[in-house]
C-alpha cells in the first residue's frame, strides 16, 4: 500500500499514518524541516515545531492550523543545553505525550579546505549537528519511555556516509550522527523506542534555490534520476520511518540521494 499520494501540485501528501501521535520537528521553520511539519501534520499528528528563526516558524505553524491541524511553534536553539529540555516539556504541557520526533535542525559552513577552516566554524557546526541531535534525543527518549515508546528520525547526509570535499565539520557532524543514532538504536530498541537516521542527496531547498538554472541541472544530471530531490519527499520518508508501517526498521541509515551514493560506488 502506498504511504504518499500527489497531490494537484505535484507535492506528495502522506496518508494518515500518525493519527494522534504527538511529533517534534527541529529546524522546521523552513526547506525540508516546514515540509516535514506539514507532512506530519497531513498525516495525523500534533506537532511541535522548533527553530531559531522565530517568524518563519510561526508562518509554518499557521499554515497548519489554518488546514485544520494541531501546531505549537517553539523558539529553540538545539545547541543550547538547556532548550532542548523545554521544548520537550513545553510539547507535553500542550499535549500530554510525545510519540515522534524528526530531529532535523542543522548547520553548514562556507566550503573550506580543512586546514583553512577556524576552530570556531568547526565547533559551531558539530555543536549544532552533532550535539544538537544528542541533547534532543536525550529529553526526548524519557519522555517516550513514559509513553510506552515511539520513532526519531535523525538527520544525516550523503557526508555522513561519503567525503564531502571542503565539508570537513559538516562531514564530522553528519557521520556523527549516524553513530548517535545507532547506538540510540541499541540503547532502547527493546524498551519500544526506534531510532533511525536519513541521509539525503541534492535536495531542492533554499541553498540550491540560490543556484543559477544551469547549476541545478548539472547537479541533476549526475544523478541516476537526473534530477534534484524535493522537500517533499524527504519529509514524506520521515514520516513513514515514524509510523508503524516501519515498525521492523531500527539502527538504519536510509539515503534519499537520487541515486547519488550508488553512482559514487560504481566508479
Amino acid at each position: 500500500m502506498s504511504t504518499a499520494q500527489v497531490a494537484a501540485d505535484g507535492t506528495l501528501q502522506a496518508g494518515r499514518l500518525l493519527e494522534e501521535k504527538v511529533a517534534i520537528i527541529t529546524g522546521a521553520s523552513r526547506g525540508i524541516g516546514a515540509a516535514a511539519a506539514r507532512a506530519f501534520a497531513a498525516a495525523g499528528a500534533a506537532v511541535v515545531l522548533a527553530a531559531r528563526s522565530t517568524k518563519d516558524l510561526d508562518d509554518v505553524a499557521g499554515q497548519i492550523m489554518a488546514a485544520g491541524g494541531k501546531a505549537l511553534a517553539v523558539d529553540t536553539d538545539v545547541g543550547d543545553p538547556a532548550a532542548p529540555g523545554r521544548l520537550v516539556q513545553q510539547a507535553l504541557g500542550a499535549f500530554g505525550r510525545l510519540d515522534a520526533a524528526f530531529n532535523n535542525a542543522g548547520q553548514g559552513h562556507m566550503p573550506t579546505p580543512l586546514a583553512d577552516l577556524s576552530l570556531d566554524d568547526f565547533d559551531t557546526t558539530l555543536r549544532v549537528n552533532a550535539r544538537g541531535v544528542f541533547l534532543t534525543m536525550k529529553y526526548q527518549i524519557p519522555a517516550m519511555l513514559a509513553g510506552g515508546g515511539g520513532a526519531i528520525v535523525n538527520m544525516s547526509s550523503t557526508a555522513g556516509l561519503a567525503g564531502a570535499p571542503g565539508m570537513s565539520a559538516y562531514a564530522a557532524g553528519k557521520h556523527a550522527i549516524i553513530g548517535l543514532t545507532q547506538t540510540a538504536a541499541l540503547d532502547y530498541g527493546n524498551q519500544g523506542i526506534r531510532v533511525n537516521a536519513i541521509a539525503p542527496g541534492p535536495i531542492l531547498t533554499h541553498n540550491l534555490a540560490r543556484a543559477d538554472d544551469a547549476a541545478r541541472e548539472h547537479i541533476g544530471a549526475r544523478l541516476a534520476l537526473h534530477r534534484l530531490g524535493q522537500p517533499e519527499e524527504v519529509a514524506a520518508t520521515a514520516v513513514w520511518l515514524c509510523s508503524d508501517e516501519a515498525s521492523f526498521i531500527i539502527g538504519a541509515t536510509i539515503p534519499i540521494d537520487g541515486g547519488k551514493l550508488a553512482s559514487s560506488a560504481a566508479l
